[in-house]
């Protein structure tokens, strides 16, 4: 018995070490795990985007960011196997992507990374991430003080095809901390064309993820440590008011990668990282019954990636793995984790 006794303390004594050395729990049994691990990729993971590709969605693409000084952006199939990419690139952060773009004349689909050390946007064609911009990036934020963009997101007018990049940096002031441009056509190359300055901040630490609901016409973003703030996307709509703010309670610390899963025309979910927690958080995407820029949470759903950061997701089926669509989560350990969109919805209690 005493031998017993010394052998439960003992194991206490090592859990307490464990503890105190902060190593990382065992995941809980209910947690959802990834149908996919991709390969590893040389620095730090940070943010996926998805191109779905239109004539076969089984060869759509994970594009995602290698985020440190000679970092680069990566193109991983469904199996997670490394298929292109891109390195050299100074502190690539987040991603983004956008379809249809007329370069020259002809539609291309378009990659957006924000490049931090140099306060640039790079600009890719896909799937084939051959440079859209002379190699050399478009300045952003120019004239400010605090520059350093971080985060990033298209927005595809419905009404004109019209396609603008909204970027967000590493610091800025209380109003008008992202800034809007447009995207014009340059003898064949990518420009850009500022339109606005809007969005409030809380100084509390960063805004890095950006999201866009294209149909609906609105940008979220995670203003870390404070909430999710929500604007109208379109410029045209001379609408800088803040519709509102959600999120605000519930998070351990971060708020960090939004990402929207489309039910229908109107609905759907919006699934945001509770970052410390190794959870995603899940709001309605159309609101309350009674007011549509009212986000009440639905579901936390843990999950195995860690400390996650960027996310996407679609609700396009991509193959049998796949059938109701992916997301896919940035993991520490330099990888992103691919989840079947059916595991998140049955742990959730979604319909």
């Amino acid at each position: 018995m005493q031998q017993l006794i010394n052998k439960i303390a003992g194991i206490a004594a090592i859990a307490v070490l464990a503890a105190c050395n902060g190593a990382k729990q065992m995941p809980a049994a209910d947690v959802v795990r990834p149908v996919v691990v991709t390969e590893k990729v040389v620095f730090d993971t940070d943010d996926p985007a998805i191109w779905i590709n239109p004539a076969d969605p089984a060869a759509s693409l994970i594009v995602g960011t290698d985020k440190e000084t000679n970092g680069g952006i990566y193109a991983f199939d469904l199996n997670g196997r490394i298929v292109r990419k891109v390195v050299g690139l100074q502190r690539p952060n987040n991603i983004d992507i956008a379809y249809g773009f007329l370069l020259a004349g002809k539609p291309v689909d378009i990659a957006v990374v924000t490049e931090r050390e140099t306060n640039k946007l790079r600009f890719f064609s896909l799937p084939d991430l051959a440079p859209l911009d002379n190699n050399i990036g478009i300045d952003v934020f120019a004239g400010e003080k605090q520059r350093d963009p971080m985060g990033v997101a298209f927005y595809t007018r419905p009404s004109d095809k019209a396609i603008f990049v909204i970027a967000g940096r590493k610091t800025g002031p209380a109003e008008g901390y992202l800034w809007q441009y447009q995207l014009v056509d340059d003898k064949g190359k990518v420009a850009l064309k500022k339109v606005r300055e809007f969005g409030r901040y809380s100084g509390l630490k960063e805004i890095e993820s950006i999201a866009v609901d294209n149909e609906l016409g609105y940008v979220y973003y995670s203003d870390e440590r404070y909430g999710v703030h929500k604007y109208i996307a379109d410029p045209a709509a001379n609408n800088n008011n803040e519709l509102g703010v959600f999120g605000t309670t519930g998070f351990k610390s971060d708020h960090e990668g939004i990402s929207i899963y489309k039910t229908g025309p109107a609905t759907g979910y919006i699934l945001v990282s509770n970052q410390q927690s190794n959870s995603f958080m899940i709001y309605p995407r159309e609101g309350s019954k009674t007011n549509p820029h009212q986000h009440d949470l639905v579901a936390e759903v843990p999950v195995l990636a860690n400390e996650s950061d960027g996310s996407e997701v679609t609700s396009i089926p991509l193959n049998d793995k796949f059938p109701k669509g992916v997301f896919v989560a940035m993991s520490n350990g330099r990888v992103f984790h691919y989840y079947d969109w059916r595991d998140i919805a049955k742990r959730a209690g979604l319909e």
